[in-house]
Parts: structure tokens; sequence; C-alpha cells
């Protein structure tokens, strides 16, 4: 065995799975930096600093959407293909798209790979993780495709078949951009133009939910499907209690931050639009804002109290599992169920009639915790450094840490620091706050096989 397989070996050895999904997105960023580097995707003259760029890597591998310098004046043709492989790899995550290519060249997935797999999925089991990651793949590459012709048909109808390159381009960034929850826009005016196209903003807000509902739910989804047409009424599919959740608690989140934002926008931005327009743009946002960034008008006509919801909506982000980021909605949803339960004075939490592990809501309450006391020092952080009002802080750090592409406008002028602040927050956003813990979590250290004697406290 040579160097390499001894160093390999030992790496392997002593790095936990976690530790090397974290590895792994550490050099997809900087090889995507690299790539960024090269002048063949820019503009003539337009190649921003190194700083700007690596912001651009660690932005486009957590399918955030934010940036420093304005996209559509700085990237060409290339540059956004160049984005929209990132996409991928971002969204669906490296461990998935190097299982598919192994898979694809009839390579052995060994068990240590098995387990990064479990990881960035985060799944609970290592059984089934592989025939996962490959379904997944297939059927969010298919909705891609589909979509992308089907957005690039209606562009060629709406402009004229002589924009026909143009709309198969334009077509094609919407789908990939939408179901990948990649915020990034490349004209300087996203969805606007297609603000009263209302069949089209709801196939946006579908794709947007669908890549943010969960692969596991996707995977389940078609196989009910399947078990529908072929079944015939002789049996029951089960869904999981993740997928029940993972539903149950999207539906919830989206309905009442579209309540919300209609209520505080009814005489603000929503006062001057038709009852159509008034519902859609506030369903509209109220998926947007839990992941994708895509909006259709200047975000600084909102009221203060409707942009504190926004903030809301990308901390909670989407479900586990997903391309998106967050604190997610499940773990949200289950600290909810935990203190409802505690108000009724139960000891458990029941729901779909299983009850939640108390590892689980531990899990829940410590991550949540967690990422508020993260979020608040990061505020605290800009609060000093930088120059704008506490309203477009929040709003700047709730859209990393969600990895949702939306601003107020101040990204480009923030300070050094400011810039690495909200590049932690991106990656900690994309990785996970539970798996940036483990991540300094041994395979030495175990949990102890004692306990002390437990003493009452007094609480409140």
């Amino acid at each position: 065995m040579g160097l390499f397989g001894k160093l390999r070996k030992k790496v392997l050895t002593d790095t936990t799975p976690i530790q090397l999904v974290v590895i792994a997105y550490l050099i997809l960023i900087f090889i995507t930096f690299f790539l960024l580097t090269l002048p063949i995707f820019y503009q003539k003259n337009a190649k921003p600093g190194w700083l700007d760029t690596f912001f651009l890597s660690v932005s486009s591998v957590s399918v955030t959407g934010l940036t420093t310098v304005p996209l559509q004046h700085v990237l060409n043709h290339w540059g956004i293909i160049l984005l929209e492989f990132l996409f991928q790899v971002g969204g669906f995550g490296v461990t998935m798209l190097t299982t598919v290519m192994m898979i694809l060249s009839g390579k052995k997935i060994s068990l240590h790979q098995r387990q990064m797999i479990q990881v960035d999925m985060n799944q609970p089991r290592l059984s089934g993780t592989v025939r996962l990651s490959y379904s997944i793949f297939i059927l969010m590459v298919m909705l891609q495709l589909m979509f992308g012709v089907i957005f690039s048909l209606y562009f060629s109808w709406q402009q004229g078949w002589t924009h026909l390159k143009s709309a198969f381009f334009n077509g094609f960034y919407i789908s990939v951009t939408a179901v990948t929850n990649a915020g990034f826009d490349i004209t300087g005016s996203s969805l606007a133009p297609y603000e009263h196209n209302y069949l089209f903003l709801l196939i946006v807000m579908l794709l947007i939910i669908i890549g943010g509902i969960g692969f596991p739910v996707l995977v389940e989804g078609y196989q009910w499907l399947m078990f529908k047409m072929h079944d015939h009424g002789r049996g029951v599919f089960r869904f999981s209690l993740f997928s029940k959740l993972a539903v149950f608690f999207a539906l919830i989140f989206f309905i009442s931050g579209a309540l919300m934002i209609f209520l505080t926008e009814i005489k603000g931005q929503l006062a001057s639009e038709s009852w159509p327009q008034k519902i859609m743009t506030a369903m509209f946002y109220s998926a947007s804002t839990r992941n994708a960034g895509l909006q259709l008008e200047s975000l600084k006509h909102f009221q203060t109290a409707t942009l504190l919801v926004f903030s809301l909506l990308m901390f909670i982000g989407a479900s586990p599992s997903s391309v998106g980021g967050g604190v997610r909605t499940t773990t949200v949803g289950i600290l909810l169920l935990y203190l409802a339960a505690f108000i009724r004075g139960r000891r458990h939490v029941n729901i779909f009639g299983r009850r939640i592990g108390d590892d689980d809501i531990q899990k829940a309450i410590v991550v949540t915790n967690l990422s508020i006391l993260l979020c608040l020092t990061a505020v605290l952080i800009l609060s000093v450094t930088e120059k704008y009002s506490l309203v477009s802080l929040i709003f700047e750090v709730t859209a990393a840490f969600g990895t949702t592409g939306l601003s107020l406008g101040i990204t480009a002028g923030l300070s050094l620091v400011g810039k690495w602040v909200i590049i932690c927050l991106m990656f900690i956003g994309r990785v996970g706050m539970l798996y940036l813990l483990l991540l300094f979590v041994s395979k030495k250290e175990q949990d102890f096989n004692y306990r002390y004697p437990s003493e009452k406290v007094i609480i409140g």
C-alpha cells in the first residue's frame, strides 16, 4: 500500500461520516472558486475580486442566491451554465451525485460511502440510501427537463419564435433555479415580468415546493402512485412519519405565512392590487421566502412587519433532506408540538398515531436554540460593522442562514467582516446546524456508561 493509500485509510478510520461530508463540501467550494476565477465565464473586463468570487462560490454551492455583484452584468452565458451545474451539485448533494456516477459506471459502493450518503441525505437508516439517491436524482432531473421545455415553449410563443434560443436558455434556467431553490437573479428583475401570469407563477411555486418538501417525501409519493396504479385496492400503503410531518408542517407554514403576509400588506404593497393579485402575491412569497429567493417586485416597498415575517419564514427554511436550508420545518414543527404537549400537561408528543422520540425532541430544541443564538450573534456583529438598518441586517442574516437569495440590496455594500459573516451563515445553513455540532465529535468520544443521581431544580 502506497503513501496515498495509507493516508486514505487513516482518514477513513479516524474521520466520522459527518466530518467527511463537511470536508467534501469545503473541497467543492474551493473547486468552484477555482472555476469561477477563470475568465471564460465572465463578460469582458467584468471579473470580480477574489472575495466576491469566493462569496459567489459559497452561495452557488449552498444554492443560496445572494451575490455581491450583479450577475447580469458580470457572467456570460457560459458562466450562467456553470451556475446551473453548481445548483445541481449543491442542491442534490455531492454524495448523491457521486453515487449516481458510481452506479452508472458499474462501481461497487462501499459501506463507508453508504454512511456518507446516509449523513448527507439526513436519513435515519442505512438501508435503501443508494436506491433513494438514484431515484431522487432521476425524478428531479426529469422535472427540470420537462418544465424547462414547457417554459421554453411558453417564452417562444410569448416572445416570437425568432427568439427561440433565448427562450430555451431562460426557460431551462427558471426550471433549474425553481427546482433546486436557487434564488440567483440573472436578469435584474427576477420574475417581475410575470407577476400577473398566475398559471406560470403557480407552476413555479409547485416546483419550489417540490424542491423543498424533502427527497424521501418525493420518493414515497412516487411509490404511492405506483402502488395505486398496480395494487387495485388489495393492500394499504403506509407513509413514513417523516413524510407525514414534512407535508403537514410545509402546508401549515405555507398557509400561515401567506396569511401573515396578506394581513401585514393589505394596506401596504397589496392595497392597489386586485384580489387575485393580492392572494397570489401572498402565496408566492410564502413559498419563495422559505428557500427559493425568487421575487416579483422590489422588497424595499414592503412594510417592516412583512419583512420580519419574511425573515421568520427564511429562518424556518425547507424540509430536511431537501435542496433547502434553514433550521428546517420538521425541527420547528416538533418543537411546537412539544410546547403544545407541555402546556397540556402531557409527557409525550403524539401525532399521526405515533410517538416522537425523546432524542428527536432534544435535537429539535438544541438545533432551534443554537440557530437562534447563531443568527442573533451574526446580527450583533453586523450591527457593529455595517451602516444599514437593523431590519436590513436581520433580513440579510436570515436569508443567508435559510439559503434564500433575497436581500434588501445591502449585500454588495457589506464590509469585509460582513461578507465573511454571510459566507459562514450560508455554509452552515446548507450543511445544517446539527451536523455543524457533530462535526467536532470524534469517533472515540462516546456517552458515559453510567448515570449520576438526578435532583430537582427550580425552573421559572
